[in-house]
């Protein structure tokens, strides 16, 4: 990688940018400790000049952030901080993901002693961390603030006061913060939506989330499977198969597919009332467009279909499986196989084995059966089972 560099250098020094300071530092931070991260830093900053020193502390910090901790890029942050020109992105950059008001606070009074004055990235960071925070008056002081500096906020300043209005137990003023967004033309989206609906279904107002996603709908914006998985988790706690069977159907409907967590929600329903038409209709839209998690799903719909005797089913599914190159594992692996051998389907069980052999290792015994189908496929055994012999 650095003799690439090196080569880039001589030919086009203007092609390095702090883009690739990100990739570079990306690949040392995935491997290396902090300090070798940094070490490579000051090293590319040495073959670079005239790359800007600025971008490449930048470029260095979301690194660390994104490979390491925030912690990590703060310590760096305050230990290199006056050898680099900081600007405005280098705190925005270290702002996301405080926990602590005071200490984001402190930050931005930092901020604000080396000369560079917050901007909107600044203050939605701030927002955010006050209403996740619960403490959404000192929020709507910092909204007031951008406002006297003539800053405007967007939708990720109100889908963050949203947000906290729902963590203080006010959807309905979360719902109306939704119509004042509208009259400052400042149009909400999917997820101010989401964070809505999100405040009724944890308050089990589940007549009014809906009535938030059909507003929703009606002005062309189609929930999306987060919007689907709020009212899933609710079912799911609830108990509701019904309800969540509809639900899906409605989703489905729509062309819109849940997440691996709206489909475990479904999965785990069906295993749990012992709907296998359903746990199989959900698996074969999975299998037809592709989603949610194969792996995690079919551990239940494996144990839904051993438990009820379907045999049959769980091959073909197995197979499914495994023709799209997933794994199953071998917790469920072991217990078809010994479902199938009280049932003598040993040609059922050679298959399957088969199968679990493209991914490694196999038990002995497991190995002994995948030679011996191996051997009689040589010998045309099983390709020939059901053709006549030439006399």
């Amino acid at each position: 990688m650095w003799d690439l560099l090196a080569t880039t250098r001589r030919i086009c020094p203007d092609a390095v940018t702090s883009r690739t300071a990100m990739i570079v530092l990306g690949r040392v931070a995935k491997v290396c400790s902090v300090h070798e991260t940094v070490a490579s830093f000051r090293r590319l900053a040495r073959m670079f000049h005239a790359v800007d020193p600025a971008c490449l502390f930048n470029a260095l910090l979301r690194t660390l952030c994104q490979e390491k901790s925030m912690s990590d890029a703060r310590n760096v942050f305050h230990a290199l901080k006056y050898d680099f020109r900081v600007n405005r992105h280098t705190f925005n950059i270290l702002l996301s993901g405080w926990k602590s008001a005071e200490d984001a606070e402190a930050f931005v009074a930092e901020m604000r002693e080396l000369g560079v004055e917050p901007d909107l990235v600044t203050y939605n960071s701030l927002i955010d961390c006050h209403c996740k925070n619960r403490d959404v008056e000192k929020a709507y002081k910092l909204l007031d603030e951008m406002r006297e500096k003539d800053i405007s906020p967007d939708i990720i300043t109100y889908t963050s006061l949203i947000g906290g209005l729902g963590l203080i137990g006010q959807p309905d003023k979360a719902r109306d913060l939704l119509k004042e967004m509208h009259e400052l033309g400042c149009s909400p989206d999917v997820p101010a939506y989401n964070a809505a609906i999100r405040n009724f279904v944890i308050a089990k107002r589940l007549g009014d989330a809906f009535a938030l996603m059909d507003q929703m709908a009606s002005k062309g914006l189609m929930p999306n499977p987060t919007t689907y998985n709020l009212f899933f988790r609710c079912y799911y706690w609830a108990f509701d198969i019904g309800s969540t069977w509809r639900l899906y159907e409605r989703m489905r409907s729509e062309g819109c597919f849940p997440n691996t967590q709206s489909c475990m929600f479904i999965i785990r329903l069906c295993h749990r009332y012992g709907k296998v038409g359903q746990a199989l209709e959900l698996w074969s839209d999975m299998v037809s467009n592709r989603f949610g998690s194969f792996t995690l799903v079919s551990d239940v719909l494996f144990d839904l279909l051993c438990d009820e005797g379907k045999l049959e089913e769980v091959e073909r599914c197995f197979c499914q499986m495994v023709e799209f190159g997933q794994k199953p594992s071998n917790v469920a692996f072991r217990r078809i196989k010994i479902l199938m051998q009280v049932a003598k389907q040993e040609e059922s069980i050679a298959r399957l084995t088969e199968k679990m052999a493209q991914f490694g290792r196999l038990a002995p015994e497991d190995c002994q059966r995948v030679h011996s189908v191996e051997s009689r496929t040589s010998n045309g055994d099983t390709a020939d089972a059901g053709l006549p012999r030439a006399a």
